[in-house]
Formats: structure tokens, C-alpha cells, sequence
């Protein structure tokens, strides 16, 4: 981590004193050149820290933007900003000599708002490079040697008393429906002495007792009343 923050420090000094150095060669020629335009001598002196200062802030928030990662996408305006200024500075620097006739001069004051211009492109790429490494680094080191995940020391959970299941509910007997007693059968006297004779000349002349069916066909009445005489029998 030494080594980067080494590296991103180198990288911003080197920023700012080229911002500062163009500031200084600025100065001067922008200066001369606002008195040649017949500029106010109060205001001329005021022309140049304008754009440099411009360029400065501008130097400082992509910087820090860069540094946290924000991609170039989001920064397209303050970047075109910059360049404008770069470009301003250079213009307002070479245009004094240009107009002198003096062109080496021009080309020598160049040298500082061309730089300018250069870092102001390329030092914020460089830094949020240097960003994207160092959280890459920081990731690969988090998954090869990841921090052993702390077990809580629980307690043996004591079993929980089984519910006492309820008992099962019967149904109640459903009252039991009395079964219609069958309507008795009155047996005419004169008929009841009439199958007692039939039976007793049954049993005598077979040995056995008359059945209701057999009372049935000597009397040549229903089975119910066959089965009533054979009862009263």
C-alpha cells in the first residue's frame, strides 16, 4: 500500500507543479498581452490567474474523482472544462509573441500549457488506473487468504418435552331406534281348535309335530296366521 500511495503522490506533485509553472509563464505574457490590447493595467494583472486558477481547481476535482473510482463517463464536463482551459492558457501565452513576431519566444511559452494540457488528460487516467489495481490487489488478497469465519459457541439446546397427545375423542352411540314390534295376530278360537285337531292327527300318523307351512296348506290360510296358530300350538 507504501508504494502506492507513493506512486499516486509522485503523480499529483508533478500535476501541480506543472499547473504551477504554467501559471508562472502565463502570467507574465498575459499580462503584456492584455497592455498591448489596451486592457486597464488594474484589470490585466487579473486575466491570467483566471484561466490557471481554472485549470487548478479543475486539476484538484479530477484528482480526487479519479482516486475513487468515479469512471471517465461521469467526468466528461469537467474534463472538456479543463481542456478549454489548456487550450486558453496556451492561446493567451503564444499570442504576445506570435503578434512581436517573436516565434521562438512562442514556441518556448508553449511548453508549459502543452504540458498542461497533457497531464490534465492523462493524470487522471493514470490515477483511477492506480485505483483499479490497488482494489483488484485488495480483493485477490481478501479471496486467497479470507478471514476465518468466527463460530459462535452455542450451547447444547435441550431437547423440548414432547406434547402429551389428547385423548382421541370417540363418538358418542348414536341411541339405538328400537326395532317396530310386529302387530300380534288375533287367533279366531274355531280356528285354533280346528289346527289343534290337525295337529294331533299329524302327530299321530307321523310322530312328529305340524309345521306352520304344512297348517298352511290343510287350513288354506296365510303364513302369518299359519305361524300364529303354529305359535299358539
Amino acid at each position: 500500500m507504501s508504494e502506492d500511495r507513493i506512486t499516486q503522490r509522485t503523480v499529483t506533485v508533478v500535476m501541480v507543479i506543472i499547473a504551477l509553472l504554467a501559471f508562472v509563464f502565463s502570467f507574465g505574457n498575459v499580462w503584456a498581452l492584455a497592455l498591448r490590447l489596451g486592457v486597464p493595467a488594474p484589470i490585466a494583472p487579473l486575466i491570467a490567474p483566471m484561466v490557471d486558477l481554472s485549470v487548478v481547481g479543475l486539476l484538484v476535482a479530477l484528482r480526487y474523482l479519479s482516486l475513487r473510482g468515479v469512471p471517465p463517463e461521469q467526468m466528461k464536463a469537467a474534463t472538456r472544462l479543463m481542456h478549454f482551459s489548456g487550450l486558453l492558457t496556451l492561446a493567451l501565452n503564444v499570442a504576445e509573441p506570435i503578434v512581436a513576431g517573436h516565434y521562438g519566444r512562442a514556441a518556448v511559452d508553449a511548453v508549459a500549457p502543452l504540458l498542461l494540457l497533457g497531464w490534465g488528460a492523462v493524470g487522471p487516467q493514470l490515477l483511477r488506473s492506480f485505483h483499479t489495481v490497488a482494489v483488484n490487489a485488495a480483493d485477490l488478497a481478501s479471496a486467497v487468504d479470507p478471514e476465518p469465519a468466527r463460530t459462535p459457541d452455542l450451547a447444547p439446546a435441550e431437547p423440548e418435552p414432547s406434547p402429551t397427545p389428547a385423548p382421541p375423542v370417540m363418538p358418542e352411540p348414536a341411541p339405538a331406534t328400537p326395532a317396530p314390534a310386529a302387530p300380534a295376530i288375533k287367533v279366531p278360537e274355531s280356528l285354533l281348535t280346528e289346527a289343534r285337531s290337525i295337529a294331533a292327527a299329524h302327530h299321530s300318523e307321523h310322530g312328529n309335530p305340524i309345521t306352520a307351512a304344512q297348517l298352511k296348506m290343510r287350513l288354506g290360510i296365510g303364513l302369518p296366521m299359519a305361524t300364529a296358530l303354529h305359535a299358539a300350538l
